[in-house]
């Protein structure tokens, strides 16, 4: 899967373990699905996921991770994974923002994306199968990038794995889970709350200024192909500006995570937090218990790559020194009150 800051890869096994304790379990919403880590994790597991995520390359992700079936679509992905792999590069929008206005990938390869998405489009396939695809060049071109693993920045010398000729791979897909078809969805994640009825819900809410928007441009208009106007020397969309989340507003924070926790529609709840976010952990236990009993686990975990390299402008002379390591990762289960957990 793409590298992602806020990735739960080293928390999916806790993440896992607080649904399998609760008893009954057979829907999960994942209402911030971000890479579908977790929604992958657990439809693995057997459970119905409904993903959402308000990004477009997120809503992707879901779609192939949790809503595509590997029985439905394998055959027909793998036969277009091949014909797409042989397309010759055809420089185009893509190679001018991001390999020549910026220097987030070699012009090799920038061409053989532009030619590889624009043979995409055309097609007009089936949601899921699109997805597939999609994914397919997303991850590809995360093998060829030139970045700390965010899109705020490129990197002042090449990474030696941009070199590397794009390849295109058939993404882990997943046989239908056995409680049910999954399903991916574009809302806010207040929304999807009210609409999804689900045993638990599975909240990762952004909780700090860093906006995933910003920080993962690239691949929004690499999904969206829509080759919009952009800003700054990283190139970014210029609706980066405009599109912000009350979840990355210290000021709005609050607010915004109340009305989410009145719209969820699950009787258990799985949120997941940081010592880095805009409410202690003392806050959010609090907004939490109005919902039920509440367990918490502690986990310390190494910050993001960016984090510990110091900070840069964009020009690449280094203006920061580094912060920081590690930072303190929670996981709040709760439930209805005398609920009895199986373990955590």
């Amino acid at each position: 899967m793409i590298k992602y800051i806020g990735s739960k890869r080293t928390l999916v096994p806790e993440i896992v373990a607080a649904v399998q304790s609760v008893p009954g379990v057979r829907t999960v919403a994942d209402l911030f699905s971000g890479t579908s880590r977790v929604g992958h994790a657990l439809k693995a597991r057997g459970y119905r996921v409904l993903a959402n995520d308000q990004l477009a390359y997120a809503h992707v992700l879901a779609r192939c991770y949790v809503e595509a079936d590997l029985e439905a679509v394998e055959r027909d992905a793998k036969r277009l994974i091949e014909e797409l792999n042989a397309l010759p590069g055809s420089p185009g929008y893509f190679t001018e923002t991001f390999c020549l206005r910026s220097r987030f990938f070699q012009p090799h390869n920038g061409e053989r994306i532009d030619a590889i998405r624009a043979a995409i489009r055309r097609k007009d396939l089936a949601a899921d199968l699109e997805a597939v695809l999609l994914v397919s060049l997303m991850e590809a071109a995360d093998r060829v990038d030139s970045t700390t693993g965010v899109q705020m920045a490129y990197l002042k010398r090449w990474a030696p794995r941009a070199s590397n000729a794009l390849a295109l791979r058939l993404p882990a897909l997943l046989p239908r889970a056995r409680e049910g078809p999954g399903l991916a969805t574009c809302l806010d994640a207040s929304d999807a709350a009210e609409g999804f009825a689900a045993d638990v819900a599975y909240l990762d809410p952004p909780y700090n200024q860093h906006s995933y928007l910003g920080n993962y441009h690239v691949w929004e208009t690499l999904v969206r192909w829509d080759a919009p106007e952009v800003y700054g020397t990283a190139c970014k969309r210029v609706d980066c500006r405009e599109r912000r989340s009350p979840f990355n507003s210290r000021r709005e924070f609050p607010a915004a995570f109340a009305r989410l926790l009145a719209s969820v529609k699950a009787p258990v709840l799985v949120v997941s937090f940081s010592d880095e976010g805009f409410l202690s952990r003392e806050e959010i236990e609090a907004c939490l218990r109005e919902r039920g009993e509440v367990h918490v686990i502690e986990r310390d975990h190494r910050r993001y790559v960016g984090a510990r390299i110091g900070i840069y402008n964009p020009r690449g002379e280094k203006v920061g020194r580094v912060g920081r390591l590690r930072n303190k990762e929670f996981l709040f289960v709760v439930v209805p009150p005398g609920t009895e957990l199986s373990s955590l």
